[in-house]
């Protein structure tokens, strides 16, 4: 697969996402850089994506994809899988360390959705999973069209956790959960792409409440917050995991997930020329 260095400077991420435009763009980039160390902390203990959501968005035919800010390479093993000629990007060198050890197959690089250093027009299938809400929603479609081929496909995947569930909306509060889409919620795109749709898979990833407490230490809001914080969190969790919901260490706890995968079409005269 052909490389070219990334034209200019990244782009500053901009609002976008689950957190909307309120969330200032110093402050994005402020979150994301809390995961640029820790990817086998990472690795261990984030849940991976339900196999019926690459099945969904991948077109027919395709036979090369890449995935941006693919972390340590949860959906990218979903692309692999599936017999495609994968490129993964992301900007943290600890993140790709994972991923390359994992998946030494895949061609990993540092780089952004905003400046991903790949080919023209070389990709069938371009996703982001779990990552758009740090990027530049513009400035990434325009990049991503220029390495789609025509009428390729981008893919923007979420898992979350299914608040619809009582104990689990109660507790994404004590994880400070941030990622919990809104009622409505569609992701902003550029004008290169239309026809954005959704498909939804409903799922459980078995923890137990050690896990899930590991879990937490993995999200942004904890990454961030000073050490009287992380102990109020995880004092928190170890009362509503032990003693309100009755678990004990090391039961089985069926967590229920919400995976959105949505997808939309590179327009026909977008192709950058």
């Amino acid at each position: 697969m052909s490389l070219r260095s990334a034209s200019g400077a990244p782009v500053t991420p901009g609002p976008a996402g689950p957190r909307g435009p309120k969330l200032h763009a110093s402050r994005r980039h402020e979150l994301g850089q809390s995961f640029q160390d820790g990817g086998e902390h990472y690795d261990r203990v984030r849940p991976g994506y339900p196999v019926d959501s690459v099945d969904w968005l991948l077109p027919e035919g395709a036979s090369t994809a890449a995935d941006l800010g693919a972390g340590t390479g949860k959906f990218t093993a979903l692309l692999a899988g599936r017999g495609l000629e994968v490129a993964a990007v992301d900007p943290s060198t600890d993140m790709l360390a994972q991923l390359r050890k994992a998946y030494p197959d895949v061609h990993a690089t540092e780089g952004t959705a905003e400046a991903t250093g790949l080919a023209d027009l070389a990709f069938d299938v371009v996703s982001v999973a779990q990552a758009w809400h740090w990027c530049e929603p513009l400035a990434a479609s325009t990049e991503i069209a220029r390495i789609l081929r025509p009428a390729g496909v981008l893919g923007l995947i979420w898992n979350q956790l299914d608040t619809s569930i009582p104990w689990v909306h109660r507790l994404s509060r004590i994880m400070h959960a941030g990622d919990v889409h809104k009622p409505g919620f569609r992701p902003v795109i550029g004008p290169e792409f239309h026809g954005l749709e959704r498909h939804l898979t409903r799922w459980e990833d078995p923890l137990s409440p050690e896990d899930i407490m590991e879990l937490t230490k993995s999200r942004s809001y904890y990454l961030r917050a000073n050490e009287a914080t992380r102990a109020k969190v995880m004092g928190n969790l170890q009362w509503y995991l032990y003693e309100h919901l009755g678990h004990a260490p090391g039961d089985t706890v069926p967590l229920p997930y919400l995976t959105q995968t949505w997808r939309a079409y590179k327009v026909h005269d977008a192709t950058p020329r």
